[in-house]
């Protein structure tokens, strides 16, 4: 392991260097924050308190000081990983800008929800354990929203290759392995929570409000709600959803997707949603065109196609050009021409 851990570490600071002012910025907070953690109780002051986020306290600065909040060394490596990972793959894609905009409208919503979550559960419970007691802080809120968007951008990417696993299943397969550790009693429940309700709020954001070159969110079918979940669970997962969808936009939360129909397109009638990007949809092709070459490789390298090897060279090289037959016949009737030309020579 110390092996590794230098080149990691250059791998690291080397990525961060690329990036924009926006992720040193928020990696440099959460290095400071951390290192006054040493000396003060930051995450009290800083991270969401169910029972003092809501009324009489109303501590809504915590709403965005919660995320850059750890007093963990290994939950300071992952959340300064998750947010150069963001750099290098998503910035290039949004911007810096909407980075920014995405991280803040995450975990804003990670704490509203988180907080709520928990106030319902006291009123369940009246255990004031549950909004006293309770921090939600540290940026796995924001780890479950990068993962919603590379899936989003890049899901069919394959990031383990045995078993493999690509990279649009990692979201619920990484809260599957945390609600198991919860169970166990290894992780806390914030932890559950703001992974949770950023996967679920990144979602959101993505699917119906992130504005770009082609309008508002990505009403796509590979990002619907229901892909989340095994392929036997889709089917009910999309009925739940689109009746959810559908009273959302009664309520006018949520607008409707609507069609367009490009009736003038040279070739065949064309069909977009708000949201496709025609560069999504080409680098989609390519991956497909690539699968399907490779896999028609691996079909030719199994069967044995028949080849012309030195037998058979030997073999045509020994066959006449002309049937015997017509050999023979060929030299009969040049011997009769020679005894006919002898013939008139003496008559003359």
């Amino acid at each position: 392991m110390s092996r590794y851990l230098p080149v990691a570490r250059q791998h690291f600071l080397a990525a961060a260097a690329s990036t924009s002012v926006v992720v040193k910025s928020v990696c440099g907070t959460v290095l400071s924050l951390y290192c006054l953690s040493f000396l003060l109780d930051t995450v009290h002051g800083l991270g969401v308190t169910p029972g003092y986020l809501f009324p009489p306290n109303f501590w809504v600065w915590t709403l965005l000081t919660h995320a850059v909040v750890e007093n963990h060394i290994w939950d300071v490596a992952v959340g300064l990983g998750a947010v150069v990972l963001a750099g290098r793959l998503l910035e290039p894609l949004w911007g810096a800008l909407e980075l920014l905009i995405f991280f803040t409208v995450l975990n804003v919503s990670v704490g509203i929800l988180g907080g709520l979550s928990y106030l319902l559960t006291y009123v369940a419970t009246f255990n004031l354990d549950y909004l006293f007691t309770v921090r939600i802080h540290g940026m796995w809120g924001f780890v479950g929203g990068m993962l919603v968007a590379l899936k989003q951008t890049m899901g069919d990417t394959v990031v383990i290759k045995v078993p493999q696993v690509q990279m649009k299943d990692v979201p619920m397969v990484l809260l599957a392995i945390i609600g198991v550790l919860r169970l166990t009693m290894l992780l806390s429940s914030s932890l559950l929570t703001s992974y949770g309700f950023g996967l679920l709020s990144s979602w959101v954001y993505l699917r119906f409000y992130q504005k770009h070159s082609r309008g508002r969110g990505d009403m796509s079918d590979h990002f619907a709600f229901a892909t989340f979940f095994p392929e036997i669970l889709q089917p009910p997962v999309s009925m739940v959803a689109n009746v959810i969808y559908s009273v959302l936009v009664k309520i006018r939360i949520c607008k409707k997707a609507v069609k367009r129909y490009d009736v003038g397109a040279p070739s065949s009638i064309t069909i977009s949603l708000p949201g496709t990007d025609p560069q999504d949809a080409e680098r989609r092709r390519q991956l497909a065109l690539k699968a399907l070459n490779e896999r028609l490789k691996r079909v030719e390298d199994q069967v044995a196609w028949p080849s012309m090897d030195e037998d058979d060279k030997e073999d045509l090289s020994d066959m006449p050009l002309l049937p015997e037959s017509n050999k023979s016949d060929g030299d009969d009737s040049g011997a009769a021409e020679h005894i006919a030309f002898q013939g008139l020579s003496s008559g003359s």
